[in-house]
């Protein structure tokens, strides 16, 4: 983790950082385009193939392409080395590898304001009030992806959230965000099996970015992973005890009853325990090649 972006990884998650200008830094350096977008004053930066900079009102912009998501942002008094700086320098990374193979049909967001303090609405959220941009701007049909937490393990966990937040909807509506999904994951799940990743589970993960979105009326598939042991015992959790599936839905297991039933990686989110230490970087190649593969990179 000491070459190329990720030797700016110890300065992005020391306490105090500017996290946006050692990102606007690494982008110049690069030469990647690059701009910021400020909506409900939340500072998100978008990342395209260039060489136009990409944008709200960007005519490049990928309709139908594939647009992959990761929040800058950190929990206060935690470092942020998973939650979510390793997605976000992933994604750098993945941004120089498809500058090399010239793909253009895909930007990179980098949102802000993922994490919210206590009783914080999800109209607060950042994603939420850039989706809904996005919308407006008649962006919203490309694929998005949210990559959080994917610095600890080998598992990539396919998030099955959205399936449970919408099951008691209906109507016209519903059922397009039922087929997306669906469509979403599929193209996830066909990539894994293309690049012959075995260590793969669908199951409901925290929500990210893809709670604002959806409430925005955007589809978008939550990306994370886990280290083996926590991913099998997750599976076998959510087996036994059904209980704990609505404790995820509702934000509540890491304070109630399921507690002890979380993986660890997930219970140090947002603490000062997501050090860079429990990183797991012999597994980053990995990542990089799944989301360079989802654009068609």
């Amino acid at each position: 983790m000491q070459n190329g972006p990720w030797r700016r990884f110890d300065d992005f998650i020391a306490p105090g950082a500017d996290r946006r200008a050692i990102l606007a830094a690494l982008f110049d350096e690069y030469r990647l385009a690059a701009s910021e977008e400020v909506v409900a004053g939340n500072r998100h930066i978008f990342l395209g193939p260039g060489p136009e900079k990409p944008g709200l009102g960007a005519t490049r912009f990928p309709l139908g392409g594939t647009i992959l998501v990761a929040h800058y942002d950190r929990a206060p008094g935690s470092p942020g080395a998973n939650d979510n700086s390793a997605a976000v320098f992933l994604l750098v990374e993945t941004a120089l590898k498809l500058y090399a193979s010239d793909r253009k049909n895909w930007l990179i967001i980098f949102t802000d304001k993922e994490e919210l303090g206590p009783g914080g609405s999800i109209r607060e959220q950042g994603s939420y009030t850039l989706a809904v941009s996005l919308r407006e701007a008649g962006l919203g049909s490309g694929s998005f992806y949210i990559f959080d937490a994917c610095g600890v393990g080998d598992w990539i966990i396919i998030s099955t959230m959205a399936d449970y937040m919408i099951r008691e909807e209906t109507g016209v509506g519903a059922a397009e965000i039922r087929k997306r999904t669906r469509a979403l994951r599929g193209r996830a799940l066909n990539i894994t099996r293309k690049l012959n990743i075995e260590k793969v589970l669908l199951a409901p993960a925290p929500f990210s970015d893809d709670l604002g979105f959806l409430r925005a009326g955007i589809t978008a598939q939550a990306i994370t992973v886990l280290p083996a042991p926590e991913a099998n015992r997750l599976a076998s959790e959510l087996r036994n005890h059904p209980g704990f599936t609505d404790s995820l839905i509702k934000g509540e297991a890491r304070r109630d009853a399921f507690t002890a039933l979380l993986p660890e990686t997930w219970k140090i989110l947002n603490t000062p325990a997501d050090e860079k230490s429990r990183l797991t970087p012999e597994y980053f190649r990995q990542m990089i090649r799944f989301a360079a593969a989802l654009t068609g990179g």
